[in-house]
């Protein structure tokens, strides 16, 4: 008897309840279900189910082979469904979510070219600053950025952004630039409210790490936001440099406290699974990492 007949038809009886439900499952007889079920315990020597007239059970060691099953059935059937993905087109709904700021600035001139290189895929993006749940809300792939990839999610690294001090040259002209981080504490400040860290900014020195407090005269969760108080000459503000990268280029904001790093950020595409990655998902996160292989905040890349 197959080895694979035999467990697939143990679980189809332990995911229906009974043997007669499992028949119905897959399209065999119930003689031919009990058959598989009876022929796999032979060989194995052990019992996998309980069965009375009224109900039928698993035995502890029927539980873990269950388990195993379910993972040998479900890798037969990825290693099949990759091989003919690769054979087609990729199509389909992708769903997609990512940051507000970045999605506007960095993504949103990419998703043309995505379509145009895959005519058959459509796709569907979501635009915000929250940290949605991707099973419970139903997305394929978010762009996330973040010190750490979630634990829970799978992951790809697509580039980095460090954290920015700066404002403009008329602020600078006027109240002075700090030295230190502990000078940020007499100056007008501009704070991200979904920063990590809040209003306790975190560097490293030539002496290590430091953290300044800082009173923010604007707090708004939107860095666009904390930009434009920068460039109206309103204040410091701490931001990527996927954000103000350009305004630093161009003269409009002056880096501050040079020898004062602050945090850098991994930018992340995230996906619920790396089993059975449909070939659409796979296209995406690779047409994204191939994109971001010289981000156009880098030094010398002009955004």
């Amino acid at each position: 008897m197959d080895k694979v007949q035999e467990m697939t038809s143990f679980v189809a009886v332990v995911d229906a309840g009974s043997f007669v439900a499992a028949a119905d499952a897959t399209g065999q007889s119930k003689a031919a279900v009990s058959r598989h079920v009876g022929d796999l315990e032979q060989r194995l020597s052990t019992r996998l189910l309980q069965r009375t007239t009224r109900r039928l059970s698993v035995t502890l060691e029927g539980q873990a082979f269950y388990a195993r099953c379910k993972e040998l059935l479900a890798a037969i059937d990825e290693a099949e469904a990759e091989l003919l993905s690769t054979r087609s087109e990729p199509t389909g709904l992708i769903r997609i979510n990512a940051p507000l700021t970045f999605g506007v600035l960095h993504l949103a001139p990419l998703w043309g070219h995505f379509c145009e290189e895959n005519r058959k895929t459509t796709l569907d993006i979501t635009l915000t600053d929250r940290v949605v749940d991707l099973i419970e809300e139903g997305y394929d792939l978010a762009v996330r950025i973040s010190r750490l990839p979630s634990s829970t999610l799978v992951s790809r690294k697509l580039a980095s952004s460090r954290m920015r001090l700066c404002a403009s040259n008329a602020y600078l002209e006027k109240h002075g630039a700090p030295q230190r981080p502990s000078d940020l504490a007499s100056h007008r400040v501009i704070s991200y409210t979904y920063l990590a860290t809040q209003d306790e900014w975190q560097f490293t020195g030539p002496d290590g790490a430091e953290s300044a407090r800082i009173n923010a005269r604007i707090h708004t969760n939107n860095g666009d936001t904390c930009r434009r108080a920068a460039l109206d000459h309103q204040g410091i503000v701490l931001q990527p440099d996927f954000l103000v990268g350009d305004d630093l280029k161009r003269g409009l904001l002056t880096e501050l406290m040079p020898s004062y790093r602050a945090i850098e950020f991994g930018i992340y595409a995230v996906y619920p699974s790396r089993k059975y990655l449909p070939l659409k998902l796979r296209r995406l996160v690779d047409f994204l990492a191939e994109s971001f292989r010289e981000p156009p905040w880098a030094p010398g890349v002009r955004c």
